[in-house]
């Protein structure tokens, strides 16, 4: 969708679609740009660092290293996208 349809509303809310449509579609785009944006990779970094603690602590004997390894993974997820804006900062003067 290019970035006027995008901005329009696109062909998703037209004339056809009923109001409730309209506001489940423009409640979905909402979140989706809250959520994943122009970074997609850092949404599903997130889900997946958030996925492996929840099955790190599914084990009590396992809480422990789940509550040490989660800032370390989040600490690593920041440092790759810094370097990903860096390059891109770089690449785009």
């Amino acid at each position: 969708m290019s970035e006027t349809e995008h901005q329009s509303g696109g062909a998703s809310s037209g004339p056809g679609r009923s109001v409730v449509a309209r506001l489940v579609v423009a409640f979905g785009r909402f979140w989706w740009e809250f959520l994943v944006g122009e970074t997609p990779e850092l949404f599903v970094g997130g889900v997946a660092v958030v996925g492996l603690t929840a099955v790190l602590c599914v084990d009590h004997r396992l809480r422990t290293a789940a509550a040490f390894v989660l800032p370390v993974l989040v600490a690593l997820l920041l440092a790759g996208s810094v370097a990903r804006a860096a390059r891109a900062a770089r690449r785009d003067p």
